[in-house]
């Protein structure tokens, strides 16, 4: 046999046990007269001990030639060790080596296969098969099936049925791109890949299951950074005969029971905002809400005073940072820089330095009194010592530009605590959104959200001030999950089909056989997805959610290990009724 333990189980109770091992030499320690091997598998590390006049000299001679990440097999007797190792679990006895085989060779590694490697991630990538062998790396993965387990045992528990939907499907228009494939069978027609199993999980409800979910892979050709992915994984549900109070219920449960049973931890209840109040407190529709430090408006006072950057501004929005009246103008004039790079598209910044002394320094002392600076911090709620900065333009682009400059602010300051989870519902998103490039609306979400009950007579005169039936779970600053009550009735799916540009035909071609389903009986239902791959970054203290897929592509969505995407032979292309060359 190849073991009879595994390297991370044998203990002081073991001792003078005849065990076999089987692993990866980790390192290899030549002190002489002695040899020390750490073996090291799955479960953990186990030491191994030759020595010189009292193991085979033929056997002392093998283990001296191995190298790192040699595959061996030792045989021999558990004893107690004189310097014990307190930082692993066997680290209080090692294995006293009668018999050793080399089950295969190594090349040496390209980087350390340890907790700490000096390896980069490009090259830990392209050699992603031993980044996996690190502690590090494999423990987000049992982390990753941890969490799959657990939520299967959940929903299982409340009703869930497991079902798979196709992954050769139509390609839809709204939404991210799809990757498409080509039908060798069906010459100039494609699949796409889907970006969620939507239409399919509510022909589901209609056909009766009633509760559904499936733990999904799922596709969009886009832009990738750290917590996206051309593929990426999906906690997909749905319900019938629910309301979103019910939903939001039932995968509030799955939540807290998740952080209980993975980290330990007890979620308190999950507070409700509205998506206009996350817009104007936090500049974000997933507000980290573990710090305040909240957006205050002070347009009204801001305006008039011949200020023209201001005068010609839609919103002057501003911000408290706590004792930050010391900050120096060098510091002031980096944080400025920060705001104006093109991922945040600020033009400038305007600041309030709240003296100890009682006065007002600013940035705009020509322009406004002490008088109307004490206006100002008193309605953004500055105190004596602190810091006020003001950013301004049209709304949604300064709601956002200044609630990633809060979010930057508190990662300076250190006001995120990684221990601390603050999850919350954002309710009542919009549910159209004026292009003005296109010049028609697009779902915020997507065409099968129901209109909000209360707003459904605004659909014909004012469908921009809808608000949908949906919802997402934010956890620090984070979209774990999202979804909706679905529109059930025929007539007003297609109604929102019109609102979304599509003509009578374009709407058959794509949804018809939806449409059709829904003449048949469709229950009132709703559902929800969590980013799997995010809840399990969150869950793990990660930024990125590559840290948590086994084989991830990187920022140029390859795959940089087994080379791909790659070109097919020109037979391949011809099969399929392709010329790339046109």
């Amino acid at each position: 046999m190849f073991r009879t333990h595994n390297c991370g189980e044998l203990r002081l109770k073991d001792v003078n046990k005849e065990v076999v091992l089987s692993g990866w030499v980790q390192k290899v320690r030549d002190k002489g007269g002695m040899t020390w091997i750490d073996l090291r598998d799955r479960y953990g590390i186990t030491q191994l001990i030759f020595e010189e006049g009292k193991s085979d000299v033929a056997l002392l001679s093998r283990a001296k030639k191995l190298g790192r990440e040699y595959v061996v097999k030792a045989q021999g007797s558990v004893v107690e060790r004189v310097a014990k190792n307190k930082n692993i679990p066997t680290g209080q006895i090692e294995i006293v080596v009668k018999h050793l085989e080399i089950l295969n060779t190594s090349l040496v590694p390209p980087f350390i296969i340890e907790d700490e490697t000096d390896g980069g991630e490009d090259l830990r990538m392209k050699y992603r098969y031993l980044d996996l062998r690190r502690n590090t790396v494999r423990n987000n993965l049992i982390l990753r099936h941890k969490i799959n387990q657990i939520t299967r045992h959940y929903l299982d528990g409340q009703g869930f049925i497991e079902v798979e939907t196709p992954v050769l499907i139509k390609s839809t228009p709204e939404g991210a791109r799809d990757f498409v494939v080509p039908s060798r069978m069906n010459p100039g027609e494609f699949y796409a890949l889907p970006q969620s199993p939507q239409t399919f999980k509510q022909l589901l409800m209609i056909s009766g299951f009633d509760r559904y979910y499936q733990i999904v892979k799922c596709f969009r050709d886009e832009d990738l950074r750290a917590d996206r992915q051309p593929e990426f994984t999906q906690i997909d549900c749905e319900m019938s005969f629910v309301d979103r109070e019910i939903v939001l219920e039932t995968f509030e449960g799955l939540t807290k029971y998740l952080f209980q049973e993975v980290l330990g931890i007890s979620l308190k209840q999950f507070p409700r905002m509205s998506y206009h109040e996350a817009m104007n407190k936090y500049g974000s529709d997933k507000p980290d809400i573990r710090f305040e430090m909240l957006i205050n408006s002070i347009t009204e006072v801001a305006k008039g005073k011949g200020f023209n950057v201001f005068d010609q501004s839609d919103v002057v929005l501003a911000i408290v940072v706590p004792d930050g009246a010391e900050y120096s103008r060098k510091q002031i004039d980096t944080l400025t820089e920060w705001v104006k790079r093109p991922q945040i598209g600020a033009k400038g910044m305007v600041y309030v330095k709240c003296l100890p002394t009682g006065g007002y320094k600013s940035s705009v002392d020509k322009f406004y009194s002490t008088k109307d600076l004490k206006v100002w911090a008193e309605i953004a709620g500055a105190q004596s010592g602190d810091l006020i900065l003001v950013l301004s333009g049209p709304k949604d682009s300064t709601q956002k530009a200044i609630g990633e400059l809060r979010l930057e602010m508190g990662r300076r300051l250190k006001l995120m605590d990684p221990q601390i989870y603050s999850p919350l519902w954002v309710v009542d998103f919009p549910l159209l959104e004026w292009d003005d490039h296109t010049e028609r609306y697009h779902a915020k979400h997507h065409p099968f959200t129901s209109p909000h009950r209360n707003d459904q007579h605004l659909l014909e005169e004012n469908p921009g001030a809808v608000r949908a039936n949906a919802y997402d779970l934010v956890i620090n600053g984070v979209e774990i999950g999202g979804g909706s009550i679905r529109i059930h009735d025929r007539s007003l799916q297609q109604t929102m089909f019109k609102l979304l540009g599509f003509t009578e035909q374009e709407a058959k071609a794509q949804f018809g056989f939806l449409m059709q389903a829904f003449e048949y009986g469709a229950p009132p239902h709703g559902g929800i997805a969590f980013g799997f791959d995010r809840l399990c970054a969150l869950m793990g203290g990660s930024e990125s959610i590559r840290d948590y897929i086994a084989f991830p592509k990187n920022n140029a969505g390859r795959d940089v290990m087994i080379d791909s995407p790659s070109a097919i032979s020109q037979e391949q292309l011809d099969e399929l009724g392709l010329d790339i060359n046109d």
